[in-house]
């Protein structure tokens, strides 16, 4: 006999009902047997299964959770009055989630659930509409009536939903890794129940939704954190209790092939998800903390990347230089920035821009992010020796034309790649410095002589990814002079943020790159052989056209791309 406890929501629903005699225990038995292999809630499995009325789970909800109950029987479903309900809540998401909004009214969203219990959906619907959600059970049935007689639904729309497809849609896909996990029997088993699986579920479909590259699951002495990295930025979501910390951690480990019994030390891993038509990669890091693990799940979103060197948001005259340096037959590219700051999508969309069937095209990275076609991808393994310095090694003995390095982070690696441009290759490579002149000094820093560099450097690109302004809600403003410091504008007037729920009420959607090109002219050149300093090197640069970030940056205010506040917080004024 499957026994249930008292802490969950799914426990006290299956309390109340056997209580009520709504359901008997042999029933209640089959429905958590079902939902452990399949997950899902409680009520949705007693619903499709036919154990119980959908009337009775509605019913049961309101009683035990003191939810308000309506009825189509006994008042119609639908909104009063033209709020722009339908703008504001997409058919397609209704459908989805099985939900039909009534209002929104000082500050408070009233919303009809067939779950009202659940929370990640209830956490989202505040972000969309800006407001506080007062959750309202009614039967399914009447909820996609409702629907059907609001939104005008297709009849094919209709029958889809009807059938379940909703947002369990997210399949998982076999890692790449073939060896299994091993760990505690009692552990393991937490980690598969089907609440646990359906949490993990919803939190990855609510990410990759909101657009999230990042997702921080962070454990605190008496609660978790849960965060997502939407356009840069962190953003606090409802997070789970505290309690299935550890079993969330430990379904992502199997997800991962990590291993469940290990806490002590820090772990990576992949897996991929299913959501539709799109195949979404995840890379996972767990490290321990002084409260448990720590989860950080990075989304690769293959089909959310588009690698056009046009669409990167280069100026015309950049894009120009840049172009001109990646189309020699050899020499060193580099591209400079911070972690996150697009280094990787700009190599990549240099590789596409450049690859022919002509030209033998290798990489070496850490790791490979995105697999590009007609490209020889390799993954550093740096526990069996293979690292950027080996792998460059051997590229030499494979006929390449252009090669690829992750990132130079050793005096090695870095000769390697100055000798290979010397010897007739193209080498793209990338750096952790602060702009593009840095680089220099920064190579020479890790022992380069100034002349190998000097003959060799074509260009360095430095860039950074500025959040753009939402089309949808932004304003336009004439600035203050005392707002603009040292900014000038050929504009009368510049756009800032309001927020919308298009953009989550961030007032920001999506993100672009501000940048500086410098290209190596003979002057620089001589400079570089000279291991001038920074100082001089960036001045003169500058003085033959170099464009700094901020420069950059206050273009893309200009065309009303971006705000200023936006451009001086990531620039610096750089």
């Amino acid at each position: 006999m499957t026994k249930i406890a008292n802490d969950s929501p799914d426990d006290r629903l299956a309390a109340f009902l056997l209580d009520q005699r709504l359901i008997s225990q042999e029933q209640l038995n089959k429905a958590l047997e079902i939902q452990q292999a399949s997950g899902g809630y409680l009520s949705e499995v007693l619903v499709t299964k036919g154990l119980i009325a959908e009337d009775d789970v509605a019913f049961s909800l309101s009683e035990e959770f003191d939810i308000p109950l309506l009825s189509s029987l006994n008042d119609p479903l639908q909104p009063a009055g033209d709020q722009e309900l339908k703008k504001l809540i997409p058919k397609q998401f209704a459908l989805r989630n099985f939900i039909f909004p009534l209002s929104r009214k000082d500050g408070i969203f009233t919303c009809i659930m067939f779950n009202p219990l659940d929370v990640m959906l209830i956490d989202e619907l505040k972000k969309i509409t800006g407001c506080q959600v007062k959750p309202v059970a009614a039967t399914r049935s009447d909820i996609l009536r409702a629907i059907e007689g609001f939104y005008d639904t297709s009849a094919v729309s209709r029958k889809y939903h009807h059938q379940g497809h909703a947002i369990n849609s997210i399949e998982l896909q076999p890692p790449l890794a073939a060896d299994e996990s091993t760990g505690i029997e009692g552990i393991l088993a937490r980690a598969k129940a089907a609440p646990v699986v359906k949490l993990v579920d919803l939190m990855l479909w609510q990410a990759i939704d909101k657009r999230a590259s990042d997702i921080h699951l962070e454990p605190f002495e008496d609660h978790i954190s849960l965060r997502y990295r939407v356009d840069g930025k962190l953003y606090e979501m409802t997070p789970p209790p505290k309690h299935m910390h550890l079993p969330i951690v430990s379904r992502i480990k199997i997800l991962s092939r990590l291993d469940i019994a290990e806490k002590r030390l820090p772990q990576d891993g992949t897996f991929m998800v299913k959501i539709h038509d799109r195949t979404v990669d995840l890379r996972i890091s767990v490290i321990p903390t002084i409260y448990g693990e720590k989860v950080v799940l990075r989304i690769l979103d293959r089909t959310g990347v588009v690698f056009d060197l046009a669409q990167m948001g280069f100026e015309d005259d950049d894009l120009e230089k840049l172009k001109k340096a990646i189309y020699s037959p050899y020499g060193l590219v580099f591209l400079t920035g911070p972690t996150g700051s697009g280094k990787s999508t700009t190599l990549y969309a240099i590789l596409q821009e450049i690859k022919s069937t002509e030209k033998n095209i290798v990489t070496v990275e850490d790791p490979v992010e995105y697999r590009l076609v007609g490209i020889n991808q390799v993954q550093v393994k740096p526990e069996i020796g293979l690292t950027f310095a080996s792998s460059l090694r051997s590229f030499l003995r494979q006929d390449p034309d252009i090669m690829l390095v992750g990132e130079v982070r050793d005096l090695e690696t870095a000769e390697i790649c100055v000798r290979s441009a010397l010897t007739g290759h193209l080498v793209l490579s990338t750096l952790h410095t602060n702009d593009a002149p840095s680089a220099v000094t920064r190579l020479f820093d890790i022992g380069v002589e100034s002349y190998l560099l000097a003959p060799t450097l074509l260009a360095v690109v430095g860039q950074r990814l500025v959040r753009k302004l939402c089309p949808e809600c932004k304003e336009a403003y004439a600035p203050q002079k005392k707002d603009l410091g040292m900014a000038t504008f050929n504009a009368d007037v510049i756009y800032r943020p309001r927020g919308c729920p298009a953009c989550n009420n961030t007032g920001y959607r999506g993100r672009t790159l501000v940048a500086e090109v410098m290209t190596t002219s003979e002057e620089l050149k001589s400079l570089v052989t000279q291991n001038v300093s920074y100082r001089d090197l960036r001045q003169r640069a500058r003085e033959l056209g170099m464009k700094t970030l901020y420069e950059s940056g206050l273009r893309k205010v200009e065309k009303g791309i971006t705000s200023l506040e936006e451009v001086m917080q990531v620039t610096f004024g750089i």
